[in-house]
This record gives C-alpha cells, sequence and structure tokens, in this order.
C-alpha cells in the first residue's frame, strides 16, 4: 500500500484550514483530495509571497518584514494589495495562556466606537494634483502675474524681516547684467581714455591695442557698442572722434577671443551712419577727412558681410537696400552718394553688375548737371564710381582680348558717355570696358 502523500512540511494543517473556510462559505461536504489539493496550492502561493517580500526587504537594508513589503509583493505578483494595514503604527502584541505551557499572541486592536465614526462630519474631499508653470522672473525683471507678489508686497516684506519700516528700506532697481568690480574700473579707463582731451595718441593706441588682443571682454561688449553708437551720435562734426570710433569698432571686430556675433545689428547702425550721414566733420575740417572716415566705414562692411553674411541671412539683402536707396536719390550730399557707392563695391562685384550697372548712366546725367556739386565732388565721385568698375574685373581674364571700337562705342552707350570719358583717361581702361561687357553677357 502507497504511502499517504505529503504536501505540508508546516506545523499548522492547511487542509483543516481549507475545510473551515468551504464551511464558512457554505461548501459543507468538500472532499479530501479537494482540500488538500486547494492547500498545497496555497502553500505554494504564500512561499513565493513571502519569496517576494522578503527580496523587497533585503534591498531596503532592513531585517523587519514589513506590511508594506508584503503589499508591494502583492503588485508585483499582479494580485490585489491588501488595504488598512499601515507598517508605521507599531504593533503591539498581547499573549493570552490557553493552558500549560500554550501562550498565544496576539495583535491588539483599538476598539472603534462605530456611533461615534457615523456621526463625525465627513473629512474635505482633496484636489486632484495638477502642476502650473509661471515665469518667476524674466532676464531679472518679476513679472506682474497673480502667482508672483506685488512689488508692495516685496517692499513690505523686506521691511518686516529687517526689523524696519518701510521708509527706511533702500529698494534697488534689479539689472540685467552685473559686472565685476575690475570690469568696471577697466571700461571707465577706456572711456576716459578715449574721450579726454588730454589723452596722448600713445595712450590711445595702448587702449585700442588692448581692445583688439586682450580676453575676457565679452561682458563689454554691449556696452562699448552702446558708447560707440552714442558718440557717433553727439560727434557727428567731429571727424578725427568718428574715426577713433571707427577703430574701436575695428578691435573688437580682429579680437580674436571676442564672440560678437550675436551684436552684428547692433554693430551695423553705427557703420552705416558713418557711411551714408548727410554731413560728417565740421566746416573747418577739410574734406578729405570724411571722405577717410567714409572709406574706413566701408572697409569695416565688407568685413561684417564677408564673415557673418551666411549666417544672418537678411544682412546683405537689408544692407543694399538701405545703400542703393540713398546712391539714387539725387537730393543727397556727395557724401552720401559717395559713401553709399562705397558701401555697394564693400558687399560684392554681384551687386555692383546687378544693381548699379543699369543705374549709372542716369545717375552720371544727374551729377553732371547737377549744379551744387563742385568740380571736387565730382572727381572724388569718379573715384568712387572707378573703384566700383575695377571690382567686376578678373584678373584671370583681364588682358586675353583686345578691346574694340565697336566694344567701346557699345561700353559708351551702356554706361553713358561722362562715364566713358572718365574710364578712357585712366590706364586699366580697356580691363574696365571688357569686364563690364562681358558682366552685361552673362547677366
Amino acid at each position: 500500500m502507497s504511502s499517504p502523500m505529503k504536501y505540508s512540511y508546516t506545523l499548522w494543517s492547511p487542509s483543516d484550514t481549507v475545510r473551515d473556510v468551504a464551511e464558512s462559505l457554505g461548501i459543507v461536504s468538500l472532499p479530501e483530495e479537494v482540500a488538500k489539493a486547494l492547500a498545497m496550492d496555497i502553500e505554494y502561493r504564500i512561499n513565493e509571497l513571502l519569496e517576494q517580500a522578503t527580496k523587497f526587504m533585503k534591498h531596503s537594508k532592513r531585517t523587519n518584514l514589513t506590511t508594506a513589503d508584503i503589499s508591494h509583493a502583492l503588485r508585483v505578483l499582479n494580485i490585489e494589495p491588501l488595504y488598512g494595514y499601515d507598517s508605521t503604527r507599531p504593533l503591539r502584541f498581547r499573549e493570552a495562556i490557553l493552558g500549560p505551557g500554550q501562550t498565544l499572541y496576539y495583535i491588539d486592536d483599538d476598539e472603534v466606537d462605530f456611533e461615534k465614526i457615523i456621526n463625525m462630519p465627513l473629512p474635505k474631499v482633496p484636489r486632484e494634483v495638477s502642476l502650473t508653470a509661471h515665469w518667476l522672473a524674466i532676464e531679472g525683471v518679476q513679472p506682474a502675474i497673480p502667482q508672483n507678489p506685488l512689488p508692495a508686497e516685496s517692499r513690505t516684506s523686506m521691511a518686516t524681516v529687517a526689523g524696519s519700516t518701510s521708509a527706511e528700506v533702500e529698494v534697488k532697481p534689479l539689472v540685467k547684467h552685473a559686472l565685476s568690480k575690475e570690469l568696471q574700473l577697466y571700461f571707465e579707463r577706456v572711456v576716459a581714455v578715449l574721450t579726454e582731451d588730454s589723452s596722448t595718441a600713445t595712450m590711445k593706441n595702448a587702449v585700442l591695442n588692448s581692445l583688439g588682443n586682450d580676453p575676457g571682454l565679452h561682458q563689454l561688449i554691449p556696452y562699448f557698442i552702446q558708447f560707440v553708437a552714442e558718440k557717433i551720435r553727439l560727434n557727428l562734426k567731429d571727424a578725427s572722434m568718428l574715426y577713433l570710433m571707427l577703430q574701436v569698432l575695428y578691435r573688437l571686430l580682429t579680437n580674436p577671443t571676442i564672440f560678437i556675433e550675436p551684436y552684428i545689428h547692433s554693430v551695423m547702425p553705427p557703420i552705416l551712419t558713418l557711411l551714408v550721414g548727410k554731413r560728417l566733420g565740421s566746416s573747418q575740417s577739410s574734406k578729405e577727412e570724411h571722405y577717410k572716415v567714409r572709406d574706413f566705414a566701408a572697409s569695416l562692411l565688407q568685413q561684417v558681410c564677408s564673415q557673418y553674411g551666411d549666417t544672418y541671412h537678411t544682412l546683405k539683402p537689408r544692407v543694399t537696400r538701405t545703400l542703393l536707396k540713398a546712391f539714387m536719390d539725387s537730393s543727397k550730399s556727395v557724401g552720401t552718394q559717395y559713401g553709399a557707392l562705397s558701401g555697394l563695391r564693400a558687399i560684392g562685384p554681384e551687386v555692383i553688375r546687378v544693381l548699379v550697372l543699369g543705374n549709372l548712366k542716369d545717375w552720371a546725367v544727374v551729377i553732371s548737371s547737377a549744379s551744387s556739386v563742385t568740380e571736387e565732388d565730382k572727381s572724388r565721385l569718379g573715384l568712387a564710381v572707378l573703384e566700383a568698375l575695377r571690382s567686376l574685373i578678373d584678373p584671370e581674364f583681364a588682358a586675353i582680348d583686345e578691346v574694340s571700337d565697336t566694344d567701346k562705342e557699345n561700353f559708351k552707350d551702356f554706361v553713358g558717355p561722362e562715364v566713358a570719358k572718365l574710364v578712357h583717361e585712366v590706364d586699366d581702361s580697356e580691363a574696365i570696358v571688357k569686364a563690364v561687357l562681358d558682366s552685361q553677357k552673362f547677366s
């Protein structure tokens, strides 16, 4: 006869427990084999649950198993967790003597008066968890929105913390850009050397060299640009000061340790002002001075467009539109038209080929017939026109073919007799004629 199957290795009798639960559910005659099978499955599930709970206990660096570990194990096994057990509350065990040597330990549950619980008012329903975002400050300035305190409340709270009245508290405005004491002192010294009459040429050269080579000046870039723009606006009659401010911009643009690309749009207005300004320099100063300033501004424009024209795609079109408008306006001064033509040449030969050549004939007729334009001014404008036409010359193909009389007549019909006469008087006239005619063949 076969021995009975061992289905439990514990001290308690699982089959009896299963039978008791079945009787409580109304199942009176539960077969013995079914009770044994259910008991074995229950014991397996309990062992599995305890293994998972023990893992949580060990990973938590604890030696006591808590109800929270059991709850986590039930969730891992996809079983509904138990409710009403709080592991944070200490358990109080009591003992009861059932007989000689038989002690029963049980948890002392608190007695709850249901009548009292039923008559208690219901607690408030908690709000749903929600998150909202708002700007606490934008570039150091606190926006006036309901989530932020009012300025008056802030000042009152500051005074209360300090233990004084609001009248005694000095509220300083928020600054957007904080500079160290060293940078502030450096900026003040540079400004003093550049603006004071007592500064010597050696001191100014030393300052310009410092701006062009010293590292660590990036925080001062907006201050220097603002300083240059202000000085240009207030000293349009001082050609030497204007030239000095352009030197400052040139040094900042050529400093290899400065990342000036974000400030290009702030650099362009001072350059364009000195390029197409109506009057630069005083009446006592020579005309060479303001032409010198315009030439320097044109060279800076060329440098900016060549370095940052690809980064800012609208830079060249906007500058070209402004300069072309100034160049074609006959009411503008000679200096403005000279600066506009120099600026267009600085942007590139494509601008001269597409925009200037087609308008050059009509422009020359207006300038030659204007009584307000002196011979000296016409000569200066003629030099600017020659430089613009020379920018079209390709050095590789300048002297391949000779220019015939027919080409010269075509050139005269295209640019006008005034410009043709001006070109024929220079040594490289044939190269200019050929470059202009070739540019028209491919336009």
